[in-house]
């Protein structure tokens, strides 16, 4: 008999795989072409040449001993270095290798922190709507995630809510920008005011609150709009990356974490995340795409491919009715649902062979999210079945 706790996620697995896999099923039976799955958020734009580059020298020149071997449990310091001083010259920061952990992808990054930072019945508040796994995450290390409702006006957080919600037990605040699944990118007077809050409070509880910024989609903005550097608004944060969208390698499982000398017991926060990063089985991120990484730092993928993307979109659903707010950010597109249960909306639009994931799953019933990372001529071909399904519900 499995665990008791594995029992409830098993039965409350991924509603975003779910309807992955189920989009699988249906492109067997109906033709990829005339599927139209916007399920999951898989990036559809090929990485950059320099990655495949940088792989093929490495395999072809470097020691196998090192390219293929364990390292520090925070990773080739070569790289930890190439990263430090990569976000100094952007953010005017002062890092060395000594700040930077390689993770295993940002989720892995997010496990690290929790496992090091949180007792059982401590809280980590999260602003709604939220990356479902978070839920998973906090549960990961018994602790409590405490939601902040959404403002559907804008999906920035709300922070009146947010300075009632947080307590004694508070340890951790975790934010998301650009976000997913809305796109939005929370602005640097949210920032201010959220570290004026978590400031106040920490002199009132006499605590530490750690402010644990998720960052995979942060080179993935449209137009002129810029996402705030978090650490500079509040000395104890704590930045997880990932190179997973912003180099399309959600496969390679490769990001790191950034632990800044200037947060509340430094050395004891970065030994315990040097240690998690071993005994939560990761024992180090992989070797090759840490070199990887290492050379293309400055690399970005094609970002014109998912405005397009956007554009398309965000105009042909809005011409049909449908309501939402045009992201800046991010490869997604969170749509108010004609229907109060946006679970039932998502069952009627597979009639049409529209796959869209329901908005209850992120915190947010009502919406639904599309995740627009997929070929244009999918975004194309799949407004007709919109309208369909605009003529239907609407």
């Amino acid at each position: 008999m499995i665990c008791e706790k594995m029992v409830g996620l098993v039965k409350g697995s991924s509603a975003i795989r779910a309807m992955f896999e189920e989009g699988q099923k249906m492109a067997a039976i109906y033709g990829a072409g005339n599927v139209y799955d916007f399920s999951l958020g898989n990036p559809n734009v090929a990485p950059p040449e320099a990655v495949k580059d940088a792989v093929m020298d490495l395999i072809q020149n470097e020691d196998p001993m090192r390219l293929h071997g364990y390292m520090s449990n925070t990773g080739f310091a070569s790289t930890r270095e190439a990263v430090a001083n990569s976000l100094n010259r952007k953010y005017g920061t002062h890092y060395d290798a000594g700040n930077v952990i390689m993770t295993v992808g940002a989720a892995s990054g997010l496990n690290v922190v929790f496992r090091s930072l949180l007792n059982p019945g401590d809280e980590v508040i999260t602003f709604a709507p939220f990356f479902a796994e978070y839920r998973n995450y906090v549960a990961n290390y018994d602790g409590v995630l405490v939601e902040i409702s959404p403002d559907t006006a804008t999906f920035q957080p709300k922070l009146d809510e947010f300075a009632e919600k947080i307590t004694a037990r508070t340890k951790c605040v975790l934010v998301n920008s650009p976000n997913n699944p809305t796109g939005v990118i929370y602005s640097a007077e949210t920032y201010r005011r959220m570290a004026a809050i978590l400031n106040e409070k920490q002199k009132e509880f006499g605590t530490s609150i750690y402010l644990i910024t998720d960052e995979p989609y942060r080179e993935l903005v449209y137009g002129d709009v810029e996402v705030p550097f978090v650490p500079d608004f509040y000395k104890n944060t704590i930045v997880g990356y990932s190179f997973s969208k912003s180099l399309s390698l959600p496969g390679e499982r490769i990001g790191y974490l950034v632990i800044p000398s200037e947060v509340d017991d430094f050395a004891d926060v970065y030994g315990a995340a040097s240690v998690a990063n071993r005994i939560l089985g990761y024992v180090n991120a992989p070797s090759l795409f840490q070199l990887v990484v290492e050379r293309c730092l400055e690399e970005t993928t094609d970002i014109s491919y998912y405005e397009r993307n956007r554009n398309t979109l965000y105009e042909g659903l809005t011409k049909l009715g449908f309501q939402c707010i045009k992201p800046d950010g991010a490869f997604y597109l969170f749509m108010r649902s004609p229907m109060e249960d946006e679970k039932a909306f998502c069952e009627i639009a597979k009639k049409y062979h529209i796959l869209i994931v329901p908005g209850s799953g992120f915190g947010c019933g009502g919406y639904v999210r599309i995740a627009y990372c997929v070929a244009y001529e999918t975004i194309v071909n799949s407004l007709p079945a919109f309208a369909k399904l605009a003529e239907e519900t609407l």
